[in-house]
């Protein structure tokens, strides 16, 4: 099957997945954004998506990302950083993505701030919360989160946005649930103590075996790549 087929007829199974987990808990399909992960894979096949009707995609490596941004340019794209970022690529990051969605210190915050209000652009950033407490994530600590918030008030042109969550892979996707519902929790929490719901109003949580289940708690982005594009190419 042609590359730009097979792609539509992936998105179009996982939209009419999106809509129906959506509709199982009475929300409209419109309010869960859908993030292509396009990692690994070469630009041509993010062209594909987007002739699809794919605007908003995602890449784990700012260094990866910078050329497939190039090969994509003039196309309508958002893109989205949903991995891990150091604070020293921080102004390479806040000038080429939409979204950042692993901010988990007050230092890099701080840092992608600097970057954007120099660049004059205004990324969007989520808080990539640890509650899996696995050695191979990141994220902040729970304790921590609140004073990531309170910086983001200071902030001069970066926006936060709300939270991130990569729980532990789970074989059965309803095991994920708990910690869906954790973040979901947390976000709920965060606006009873005063923050700012402008700050709190996305929850990014869910990939290509949970994004359902996810749903169902209370995602607003999901972040699907190998539903879309099939297996990684090999490194």
């Amino acid at each position: 099957m042609p590359l730009q087929q097979d792609l539509a007829t992936r998105l179009a199974d996982v939209r009419r997945r999106i809509d129906l987990a959506a509709a199982r808990v009475g929300r409209l399909p419109d309010q869960v954004r859908l993030v292509a992960v396009s990692k690994t894979h070469p630009a041509e096949a993010v062209r594909a998506a987007v002739a699809a009707g794919q605007t908003d995609f995602g890449e784990n490596r700012v260094q990866e990302a910078d050329s497939k941004i190039q090969a994509c340019a003039g196309l309508p794209i958002r893109w989205h950083l949903v991995g891990h970022l150091q604070s020293n690529k921080a102004r390479r990051a806040a000038r080429a993505f939409a979204w950042i969605h692993s901010v988990d210190t007050v230092v890099l915050l701080e840092a992608i701030d600097r970057a954007a209000a120099e660049a004059g652009c205004a990324p969007e950033l989520l808080v990539q919360v640890d509650l899996a407490g696995e050695a191979t994530k990141h994220g902040a600590e729970l304790d921590a989160v609140r004073d990531v918030f309170e910086a983001g008030t200071r902030c001069r042109a970066a926006q936060l946005a709300g939270l991130m969550l990569l729980p532990p892979f789970f074989e059965n996707p309803e095991e994920a649930r708990p910690y869906f519902r954790r973040l979901r929790t947390l976000r709920d929490d965060l606006l009873t103590s005063g923050i700012d719901p402008r700050a709190l109003r996305e929850l990014s949580m869910g990939m290509s075996h949970d994004f359902e289940v996810a749903i169902e708690e209370g995602a607003t982005v999901v972040r699907v790549g190998t539903a879309i594009f099939g297996a990684r190419p090999a490194a």
